[in-house]
C-alpha cells in the first residue's frame, strides 16, 4: 500500500498539461467490442479504471498496448461476452460493457459493478433502457444475464439523465434495427465524445449534447481512430489547486467551456482567470470570497465530481458557504477528513456549510474516495506542515500520478510506502 506526503505553503506556478479524460475514455473503450479491426486511440490516460477496462476486453479476446497516452487495439479476436467476475467488482464503469456487447453477440453476462462507495448507484435505468430495445433481461443473485435475438429501436424516456444509462443504451442502439430516440439524456461532454467516436465507426447518432439523442441502426461499423477529450475534472481540480497555494499556473490543453460552471464560481470569489483557445491561466494573490449557495446537478449544472474539492477551496474563503449535493447521497465522507485538518464545516443530510477563514494544518488523513482523496489533496497543499493521505489508490483511478503532476509546477509532494 502507499500514501502520499504533502508538504504545504508551496505556490504553484509554471505550466501543466491536462490528460485526457477519464469519463470519455471508458466508454469508448467499451464502444470498441462492436467492430472487429484495430483502433488507435490518443490521449488516453494511464489510470487504475483504464487498466481494469482493457484487462477486460483482454479477457475477451482483446489484445492491446498502451504506450505514452496511445492504446492501440485489435478486438479482431473478441470471442467472449462474459466479462469476469473479478475485473467487474474493481470498476463501475465496467457496466458500459453490457450494451455494446449485447448488440455485438446478442447476450451478455455482468456482475455487480464496483468503483467509489459514493452512496447508492443503481443500474435499474442501464436494463430498462436495453429491455425497451427488445432484451431479456434475467437478474440473479450474483450476476445479471441479458439476451436479444435482434435488438430493435425504441423510444425510451429516462427517469433521470444519467451519464452510463444514457451512453449504454447509445451503444447498443448502433446495431439495432430502426431508429431509437433517448429522452431525459445526459448532457455531459463526455457523451458528445462517445457520438463523435461511434459516428467515426460508421454509426449514425445525432443529439449528443442535448435532452434528446437520435440513433439510427446500421448493419455494421468498423475499427477508427480517436484523439479523447481534456478531463474537466482534472482541469478544475488544477485550478483550484493553484487558486489554494496562492499560485500562478497555467494549464494547456482544456476545453474552456466543459469547465465553465466552476470558472464561474472561482471568478466571482476573487480569482484571475484568463483563457484563449485551450490554455487557461490561473493568479490568486489574496483571500477569496465565499459563495451563498450553490447545488450540485447533471451538466451544464456544478458537477458533483467537483463538489469535494471546492469544499476544500471554500474553507479557505473569507466567510460561509452552502453546498447541497443532489446527484449522489453518501457523497460527504471527506468532510470527517477535512475537518481533522482544520475546516470548519457542518452537514444536515445533502446540505453542507462551510465557514471560511479556516487554517489547514498537516494532519493524516484518509482518501475515501476518488474526489474526496483530490479534496485531501489541495488541503495538503494549503497546509502548514505535512500531511500523509492514505488509500490512495482510490487517487489513482482518475488522476494520472498525482504527485508528478504537482510535482512540475512546484508542489512538495511525494508517493511513499506505507510499513507493513
Amino acid at each position: 500500500m502507499e500514501k502520499l506526503a504533502v508538504q504545504g505553503g508551496r505556490p504553484l506556478t509554471g505550466s501543466l498539461r491536462i490528460q485526457g479524460s477519464k469519463n470519455a475514455a471508458l466508454p469508448i473503450l467499451a464502444a470498441t467490442v462492436l467492430a472487429e479491426g484495430h483502433y488507435s486511440i490518443q490521449d488516453v490516460p494511464h489510470l487504475t479504471d483504464i487498466s481494469v477496462m482493457l484487462q477486460i476486453l483482454t479477457a475477451l479476446g482483446a489484445k492491446y498496448t498502451h504506450q505514452d497516452s496511445s492504446v492501440s487495439l485489435d478486438t479482431t479476436s473478441l470471442s467472449s461476452s462474459h466479462i469476469p467476475q473479478h475485473l467487474m467488482g474493481q470498476m463501475r464503469s465496467s457496466i458500459f460493457l453490457m450494451g455494446p456487447l449485447l448488440a455485438k453477440f446478442g447476450e451478455v453476462k455482468v456482475y455487480p459493478p464496483g468503483g467509489c462507495a459514493i452512496g447508492e448507484r443503481k443500474i435499474d435505468l442501464h436494463l430498462q433502457g436495453l429491455e425497451a430495445l427488445g432484451a431479456q433481461v434475467f437478474e440473479n443473485e450474483d450476476h445479471i444475464y441479458c439476451v436479444a435475438d435482434q435488438l430493435k429501436g425504441a423510444d425510451i424516456k429516462l427517469a433521470y439523465p444519467s451519464v452510463g444509462a444514457t451512453e449504454n443504451i447509445m451503444m447498443a442502439a448502433t446495431l439495432a434495427k430502426g431508429k431509437t430516440i433517448i429522452r431525459n439524456a445526459a448532457k455531459e461532454p463526455e457523451i458528445i465524445d462517445l457520438q463523435e467516436f461511434l459516428n467515426g465507426m460508421g454509426a449514425n447518432v445525432c443529439g449528443a449534447g442535448t435532452s434528446v439523442i437520435e440513433i439510427e441502426g446500421v448493419h455494421r461499423l468498423k475499427a477508427t481512430g480517436y484523439r479523447v477529450i481534456p478531463d474537466r475534472i482534472v482541469a478544475g481540480t488544477m485550478i483550484l489547486a493553484a487558486s489554494m497555494t496562492k499560485g500562478d499556473l497555467r494549464l494547456e490543453n482544456v476545453k474552456f467551456e466543459h469547465i465553465s460552471p466552476l470558472v464561474k464560481i472561482v471568478k466571482e470569489c476573487g480569482v484571475e482567470i484568463d483563457h484563449t483557445h485551450d490554455i487557461i491561466n490561473i493568479n490568486s494573490r489574496s483571500l477569496v470570497g465565499s459563495i451563498p449557495f450553490l447545488e450540485t446537478g447533471p451538466y451544464p449544472h456544478f458537477p458533483t465530481d467537483m463538489q469535494a474539492q471546492l469544499m476544500a477551496f471554500l474553507s479557505l474563503s473569507s466567510g460561509t458557504s452552502t453546498i447541497r449535493e443532489t446527484v449522489f447521497d453518501g457523497r460527504f465522507q471527506h468532510v470527517q477528513q477535512l475537518k481533522k485538518m482544520g475546516a470548519r464545516i457542518q452537514t444536515n443530510r445533502n446540505e453542507a456549510i462551510i465557514h471560511g477563514s479556516s487554517t489547514y494544518q498537516g494532519a493524516q488523513v484518509e482518501a475515501t474516495d476518488l474526489r474526496a482523496g483530490a479534496a485531501l489533496v489541495l488541503a495538503g497543499l494549503a497546509a502548514t506542515g505535512t500531511t500523509i493521505i492514505t488509500k490512495i489508490h482510490h487517487i489513482d483511478r482518475g488522476y494520472q500520478q498525482i504527485e508528478k503532476q504537482l510535482q512540475q509546477v512546484g508542489a512538495s509532494i511525494k508517493r511513499i510506502r506505507e510499513e507493513t
